[in-house]
């Protein structure tokens, strides 16, 4: 239950969904809402670079931080993609510090852009909607919080078995987080 919580976003029902690593999970009329269609995410990164030079993780974050942290694209996702739009000439690569790598937008990916201006915009409005749409779900100070609290209880379970006397603390201190919550 808490995973589909925490990883999910409101439905307009007022249900939670699970978001998959493709983007929302969420079904609206029987389709999937998504946050990229396939390729989208290689003009949202071109776009990110030619605001401004970037590393690997900034670009994560500056997706994340669009979508109010309901979403935020895998390093196994963005990192090949990166490497994709530096082979083909699009972006360059300054070492950084440590195995840091500073993405900047070449004059190729410019003119790249500039040919694909209407589908970036189009990108970039459909992110919008979709920000727009699942914004007012949970705090992410409360997602972290709740991702530790299932964290601490997977890791003491997985520990062995339970004595009745700590069976019976654990479950107070649930019940009492509970009902501080209801309170709230």
């Amino acid at each position: 239950m808490f995973r589909h919580f925490m990883r999910g976003h409101r439905h307009e029902h007022g249900g939670w969904g699970h978001r998959d690593r493709h983007g929302f999970g969420a079904r609206r009329g029987g389709r999937r809402v998504r946050a990229f269609e396939q390729g989208d995410l290689r003009f949202v990164i071109l776009k990110l670079i030619a605001d401004e030079p970037r590393h690997g993780y900034d670009i994560i974050k500056a997706i994340e931080d669009t979508f109010g942290g309901n979403y935020s694209p895998s390093p196994g996702v963005v990192y090949p993609t990166l490497t994709m739009l530096e082979d083909q000439g699009f972006a360059t690569v300054t070492p950084g510090e440590g195995s840091k790598k500073l993405y900047t937008l070449t004059a190729e990916g410019r003119a790249f852009l500039d040919d694909n201006k209407a589908t970036v915009d189009q990108i970039f409005k459909r992110m919008d909607e979709v920000s727009r749409r699942f914004r007012g779900g949970p705090a992410p100070e409360i997602i972290r919080a709740v991702e530790n609290f299932h964290t601490a209880l997977r890791l003491r379970l997985d520990r062995g078995t339970l004595a009745p006397d700590e069976i019976a603390a654990i479950a107070e201190v649930i019940d009492v987080a509970a009902a501080k919550i209801e309170r709230s």
